[in-house]
């Protein structure tokens, strides 16, 4: 028997994505918040749903007591983490698993192996996966880290080993910057993960940021292409493309068929995605971390290869076997994703969060918006500012691209200020329309001013 009773511990758009893809399972959603989150949509959404405490993250969606607790005062048989928040905690995915549910992601010795980046640059090593040149363990020391940089060759790249979203992570030029700069390493690693375990690896000049979704059952994995994710503002990604038109059929299958390699080595269970950098000059890539959860731009695959990969990995991880075989899996046209964040992108991005005092979505063949909001509804101040997705597929990326500026066009998201303004201008720019960007590409674009007031405003800006 599958999954009978589903319960969400995470908030947000993502909450929504997966009410809706459980309920067309047949299964019953149940949904967690926070108090902050009583009229969140997913809650209006779910068939039930149970407050897991007050508004603080760290006292509702990040609290396991909490929301292991809760499921099982509301009988679920399965946890969803989402992303964010506990998706990605070993710690968590254990206690749902001594409770008797299943947890909708791989097992927790699954996610501490990948979820540290050295174990898990020393098992894609293992299964034949290209790395980074750099330390083969962890970095305790800065004598280590100095002699590590020398034979390794600068710039490097010294980074935190646990956790991510660009925090614990530094450049250094030459040996005084790797003395200033572990110490600092370290310090914030410790401080935002509570391990300050560093590694160290060279610094690829300008690389591409590409990622390969694949999905697997604890036996088999399969690959669902890659994304390109190189236009990034301090490690976010803020626009995602599927597929990375920058690849040769060639490298596009080596690539791929590297994330199923290692996806097998370490019996992966659920949806996950290896990331890699690209080096446009050599066409070398190199594994650089997994994500061992459904990603923040899964729908730009889903919309490429027409694969429910929500449904694909509730299954998988309530004990089906993959659905779909390799050969079945094909990519048609492009797709591109823009996050939608409640900032003010012409006020170095201050959040903004207030009132949606009206809601217009545009619609049509190949547009999705995935998004938590409606008319009235009070976007809260205490969590991320991502208030929605907005995803479009066209023919091929230059009809992807008309498509999307066209779209943006179309939203209306009244009395927030959001990063629409932003998204317009990326489309409408030369060096976007043509490609040609890397994950360094954005910021100094930003500082040249190239974002200005629009001529009108709206409740969209």
């Amino acid at each position: 028997m599958g999954i009978q009773r589903l319960l969400i511990a995470n908030r947000g758009e993502i909450a929504v994505r997966i009410v809706r893809a459980a309920k067309d399972l047949g299964i019953t959603t149940i949904q967690a918040y926070s108090e902050a989150d009583e009229d969140m949509l997913a809650v209006r959404l779910a068939d039930e749903a149970v407050c897991v405490g007050p508004a603080s993250a760290k006292d509702s969606y990040l609290n396991i007591n909490n929301v292991v607790g809760a499921a099982i005062e509301k009988s679920a048989d399965a946890v969803h983490p989402g992303y964010g928040f506990l998706a990605e905690s070993s710690d968590f995915a254990r206690a749902i698993a001594d409770a008797g549910m299943k947890f909708i992601g791989p097992t927790a010795d699954t996610i501490e192996r990948m979820g540290d980046k050295v174990a898990a640059r020393q098992a894609a090593e293992a299964a034949g996966v290209p790395v980074v040149p750099g330390s083969k363990g962890r970095i305790d020391s800065v004598e280590e880290a100095v002699s590590i940089a020398s034979k390794v060759g600068y710039p490097v790249m010294i980074k935190a080993a646990a956790g991510g979203g660009g925090k614990g992570i530094r450049i250094a030029q030459n040996e005084e910057d790797v003395r200033k700069m572990a110490p600092q390493a370290q310090a914030e690693a410790a401080a935002a993960f509570g391990d300050g375990g560093l590694y160290l690896e060279r610094a690829v000049q300008s690389p591409r940021h590409i990622e390969v979704q694949i999905v697997g059952d604890g036996t088999d994995a399969v690959h669902f292409f890659e994304r390109e994710c190189s236009l990034q503002r301090r490690r976010q990604k803020v626009w995602e493309e599927a597929g990375a038109d920058c690849l040769d059929e060639g490298t596009r299958k080596h690539l791929c068929d590297t994330a199923v390699s290692l996806a097998k080595a370490v019996n992966y269970c659920g949806a996950g995605t290896l990331e890699y950098l690209y080096d446009d000059a050599s066409k070398e890539f190199y594994f650089i971390e997994m994500n061992t959860r459904i990603q923040v731009e899964h729908p730009v695959t889903e919309m490429l290869t027409g694969f429910d990969l929500v449904q694909e990995m509730i299954k998988v991880c309530g004990g089906a076997s993959l659905s779909v075989k390799q050969d079945q899996i094909k990519r048609s046209g492009h797709a591109i994703e823009v996050r939608l964040n409640a900032e003010d992108p012409l006020m170095q991005f201050m959040p903004f969060p207030g009132k949606v005092t009206s809601l217009k979505i545009p619609e049509g063949a190949g547009i999705r918006f995935d998004h938590f909001m409606y008319e009235g509804y009070q976007i809260p101040p205490f969590y991320d500012s991502l208030i929605g997705k907005l995803i479009v597929h066209g023919t091929d990326r230059s009809d992807a691209i008309r498509k999307l500026s066209a779209a943006l066009d179309d939203l209306e998201i009244g009395g927030l200020k959001t990063t629409v303004p932003l998204h317009k201008a990326l489309a409408n720019d030369p060096t976007v329309k043509s490609g040609d960007f890397h994950t360094q590409w954005l910021e100094p674009w930003l500082e040249a001013g190239n974002l200005t007031a629009p001529r009108e405003t709206g409740g969209n800006l």
